[in-house]
């Protein structure tokens, strides 16, 4: 095939959707699809451009066997709700004319990732013009996020813009999303179940490493018995951050707890100035791709905070490496979610906003190492069936070749069982209620 992914975020960016579409890209194209990528230079999760990119500069690279295209981006320095919009819209504009010209190279696929709904428009236009089949995969519920999230407010400006994604969503011929939750908001949104597909963010799993943290620990001067609590991505509006801070404050008293917390992201300043002379605590700018498995798998316990209010539009990309380091994962989530179901089983959960009982959590777990081992071995278990990545892009792959042979772009490549494998539907029923079970139909 002749496959265009069309995407805001690509490699080098080492987190969040531009690890995930990088991978992805390079992966089929190994297996002798042509891939080009339209996106812009990597400025995520810092929200500034990567060294050796320039904003308003088009550019075109090769990244292995993969065609890549480089459009202008607009960066705030301090992204709010309005300027994310202008941020989006920026690209949107500026990758018109590189997406419109594709037109004489013909993809059988136009694959475009979310968000920014913004490219939705004229990725439809030239599937017209081409006969390609369009595919939007959701990444992120961006318009539900930010009136959610209170990036945005104004009631006529919501009703407006879930008009208007509804309208783009069932003019793709397929739609596809990380979560069963998402995948019954697409449907609520307007998409034939007919047309939309589970497919999950996957990991790469390598061996469950278990040397301790020798290299970390000596340069972060972290005694070798003590627990290590890791949080480890982006550090935006989404994650809750302040909770992670209350919770090194609560433990402040226990030197046999550390902290990690490494990333970057807008929020990043704040969360260091609400841990300012907590000793325990201790920061790390995001590890390069061939240190980041083994910083993971050997902490004691991951750390996963998210707001209450977007619970069920994302499911945090990081969830995948976690579960397969072996470790537990300790969230803030309401039980009732998918995240808190699935971690109820391999983790802990605390309610969101609640550092006190985030910090609970974490003394529970640091006095306890069977259960520790026990909960880690169940994420570990869960992500090896339903996580893996040759078999996450397999199923993508065969959905494509599908879709690209069905005219109706029925679902005939995956099959509702092999995409209810993939959600982890067999495991855990009494976890998941049966209008839950019913999401990979």
């Amino acid at each position: 095939m002749k496959i265009l992914l069309y995407c805001l975020n690509y490699s080098p960016e080492l987190t969040g959707i531009g690890k995930y579409t990088g991978e992805q890209a390079r992966w089929l194209a190994a297996r002798g699809h042509q891939v080009r990528v339209l996106t812009a230079p990597p400025y995520y999760p810092a929200w500034r451009i990567g060294r050796g990119y320039r904003a308003w500069q088009y550019r075109r690279e090769q990244d292995g066997d993969v065609d890549v295209l480089r459009a202008p981006l607009w960066v705030p320095a301090q992204p709010s709700g309005l300027k994310r919009l202008v941020h989006l819209a920026s690209f949107a504009a500026s990758s018109l004319p590189w997406l419109l010209a594709q037109w004489r190279w013909k993809p059988d696929v136009v694959l475009v990732v979310e968000p920014p709904l913004f490219c939705s428009p004229a990725a439809l236009l030239l599937g017209r013009l081409t006969g390609a089949r369009t595919w939007l995969h959701v990444q992120d519920y961006e318009v539900d996020a930010a009136f959610a999230l209170g990036l945005l407010r104004q009631p006529a400006l919501r009703r407006l813009a879930l008009a208007g994604e509804r309208l783009l969503m069932r003019g793709f011929d397929r739609v596809s999303t990380i979560s069963e939750a998402m995948l019954r908001l697409a449907r609520d949104k307007g998409v034939p179940a007919a047309r939309s597909l589970l497919l999950p963010n996957w990991t790469t799993l390598g061996p469950c490493r278990q040397a301790p943290l020798r290299g970390y620990r000596r340069r972060l001067g972290i005694p070798a018995n003590a627990t290590v609590a890791l949080y480890s991505g982006n550090m935006g509006a989404k994650q809750g951050l302040e909770t992670l801070a209350e919770a090194a404050g609560a433990l402040a008293h226990r030197p046999d707890i550390h902290f990690i917390y490494c990333g970057e992201g807008a929020g990043r300043k704040a969360l260091q100035q609400a841990c300012a002379g907590l000793r325990q605590v201790h920061f790390l700018p995001l590890q390069p791709a061939a240190r980041f498995p083994a910083l993971l798998a050997n902490a004691d316990i991951h750390l996963l905070p998210q707001r209450a209010d977007a619970a069920d539009l994302v499911l945090p990309s990081k969830l995948a490496g976690m579960l397969a380091s072996g470790r537990p994962v300790i969230a803030t989530a309401h039980a009732d979610t998918e995240l808190g179901r699935l971690l109820s089983h391999c983790g802990r959960v605390v309610a969101p906003g609640d550092g006190d009982a985030l910090a609970a959590a974490i003394a529970d777990l640091a006095a306890d190492p069977d259960a520790r081992r026990r909960l880690g071995a169940a994420g570990r278990s869960w992500a090896e069936r339903h996580l893996d990545r040759d078999a996450v892009l397999s199923a993508w792959e065969a959905a494509m070749l599908a879709l690209c042979r069905n005219r109706e772009g029925v679902a005939s490549g995956v099959t509702p069982a092999h995409a209810a494998d993939l959600a982890g539907e067999a495991d855990w029923p009494a976890s998941r209620p049966a209008n839950l079970r019913d999401g990979a139909d």
